[in-house]
């Protein structure tokens, strides 16, 4: 397995509800990406389409559904074939509609590879408005690269949902891709707080591709970046971009760092030879804690 990677992350500023020229830009961020010899480029949350929704309009005319598109489907083999020619991974955001049930669309990651499209992440939980237009997914989604795996992760999921990350982490996955739409409304503290702390917790790389400027109505914070375990004990550190609330991560561009992966300690998901081998992290216990919280009729849906 390789450990050292090469990663391009953007700050993008996608254009509210033209499609083709978001696609022609991010086609044009990848070909310069592996011109720097990136092994991995990640795209932000709705980087297709953009991302605000007109409260208003009836969710048949909302623009998010009327541009959402299967996987694969017309930008998906496009992003594929660059990635297929270039010999590199790519994640992006997209409202995807379900090639199965067309009248589903979901708030969705798309990861291409040098083998084509690879598979589609679901984002799970849903912040408002999302709602209006999209469904909630259901399944974790990582995918397998020279580097071990990968997981993928979007906004809310990795904000307000550790426990996402974890299983990915516990899979074995030395990278979190986090593709998000984190505005300037959701405060200062929530995005760099929790990013920094699952980093850390987690022993993982965290790589965030935010929305950059103003969409119709929301102003997005930019800030991708490139999060990892640092050499200094229970740090974390930014290999590349910034966090979310410096003055220069508004602007629309991209990040590149090498990052050595074999820094991401999994030991906590390992043997601990102090226990006579079993791991420090116990997931019979947290599942048992989960399925008591089943029988309250708040979480019951889950069971359908």
């Amino acid at each position: 397995m390789k450990h050292v990677m090469k990663i391009s992350t953007v700050a993008f500023h996608a254009i509210w509800g033209k499609e083709e020229l978001n696609l022609q830009r991010m086609l044009d961020y990848i070909e310069l990406a592996a011109g720097e010899g990136s092994n991995l480029v990640v795209f932000p949350e709705m980087a297709l389409t953009g991302y605000d929704d007109k409260k208003e309009q009836p969710k048949a005319e909302k623009m998010q559904v009327l541009q959402a598109e299967t996987v694969p489907g017309p930008s998906s083999q496009r992003i594929a074939e660059a990635a297929r020619k270039f010999g590199l991974y790519v994640a992006f955001g997209l409202p995807e509609r379900d090639r199965w049930d067309p009248g589903a669309v979901y708030n969705s990651a798309c990861v291409c590879g040098p083998e084509g499209i690879l598979g589609v992440y679901r984002k799970i939980h849903l912040a408002y408005p999302e709602p209006h237009w999209a469904i909630r997914g259901r399944d974790p989604f990582l995918f397998q690269t020279p580097w071990g795996p990968i997981g993928v992760g979007i906004c809310y999921d990795s904000y307000c949902f550790p426990e996402l990350m974890r299983y990915y982490a516990a899979k074995g996955c030395r990278v979190y891709l986090n593709l998000s739409a984190h505005a300037k409304c959701h405060g200062t503290a929530l995005g760099n707080a929790s990013l920094v702390s699952a980093s850390i917790v987690d022993h993982i790389y965290v790589v965030t591709s935010n929305l950059a400027g103003k969409d119709l109505f929301n102003v997005f914070w930019g800030g991708a970046s490139i999060i990892g375990p640092s050499m200094n004990f229970w740090e974390a550190e930014y290999y590349a971009g910034y966090p979310f609330t410096d003055p220069r991560a508004i602007q629309n561009r991209m990040y590149t760092a090498t990052v050595d992966l074999s820094l991401a300690n999994l030991q906590i998901f390992g043997k601990n030879p102090t226990l006579g081998g079993a791991s420090d992290f116990r997931p019979a216990l947290y599942k048992a804690w989960m399925e008591e919280l089943l029988e309250d009729p708040r979480y019951q849906e889950e069971r359908k």
